[in-house]
């Protein structure tokens, strides 16, 4: 009997091939944990342990030295909310770039869908967790961010994804992204209100930082789940508009090279 391996349309996920090779992802996610976790003596608190020091750092220099205010929200919680956001969207960018590089020897021996590789290195970001912070400032989650929670995390998970398939594709055959992409990261991060708030830019210019996805993350949820001001559902329009756009020219671009990466890797 022969099986006839064909090239996948640039635009098709594949969604029946990706739920054949399901435990795949089960697979390479717990993987990744274990090796990242090993030898550590508090494990998985290190993803909620690192964002808190940040946090600590953050408010003593920006809000306590520099004099960033973060409105009737405590800034601890206003930069904490941020980090927690943004260090899920780096560190998913991160695996993902660097998920087919890292998995050389299994890609050159054996078939399954490439996909899995940057999707899986995106999953294992998904922890962390703020609902001790909001407690100690005794602030009550709104309704609206508690039902938009799980939908921004979706979206800075497909915003991920997207970049990270590109830069996954590109590192097979240029491997300066590895030596490029903190610097990507750190300048993106001067781009994103995790340290002030969007209000600090005037009005006719916040639609430019809504260009970047987590723009849109991080102010709904503190909008929703804060009671941080009014959600700007246009201007959070413009994030998700930026979020597909990202992700469709990911998956092309990864498509398209993906009959490469055995050969070239």
């Amino acid at each position: 009997m022969e099986f006839a391996i064909r090239p996948q349309p640039r635009l098709r996920i594949g969604w029946r091939e990706l739920w054949a090779h399901r435990e795949l992802f089960y697979f390479f996610a717990w993987r990744d944990i274990k090796v990242r976790y090993k030898q550590t003596a508090v494990g998985a608190l290190w993803a909620i342990f690192q964002p808190l020091m940040t946090m600590v750092v953050f408010t003593l220099f920006f809000n306590k030295v520099a004099g960033i205010k973060s409105g009737n929200l405590p800034y601890a919680v206003f930069s904490y909310t941020g980090l927690l956001f943004w260090n899920f969207f780096s560190t998913a960018l991160t695996n993902a770039s660097n998920s087919l590089v890292s998995n050389q020897a299994v890609i050159t021996k054996i078939y399954f869908p490439r996909l899995v590789m940057p999707l899986a290195a995106t999953i294992v970001s998904l922890v962390d967790v703020f609902a001790g912070l909001m407690l100690y400032y005794r602030i009550v989650p709104g309704v609206v961010g508690v039902l938009l929670f799980v939908p921004v995390l979706v979206a800075s998970f497909v915003a991920a994804s997207g970049i990270g398939m590109f830069l996954a594709a590109v590192n097979v055959k240029y491997r300066d992204v590895r030596y490029a992409l903190p610097f990507f990261i750190q300048t993106l991060l001067f781009l994103t209100p995790v340290i002030y708030p969007v209000s600090l830019l005037p009005a006719k210019f916040q639609w430019f930082l809504y260009l970047n996805p987590m723009t849109g993350a991080i102010s709904t949820v503190r909008s929703g789940l804060l009671h941080d001001g009014s959600i700007h559902w246009g201007l959070v329009g413009i994030s998700l508009a930026t979020t597909l756009l990202l992700f469709v020219v990911g998956l092309v671009y990864f498509r398209s090279q993906e009959r490469k990466f055995a050969d070239l890797i």
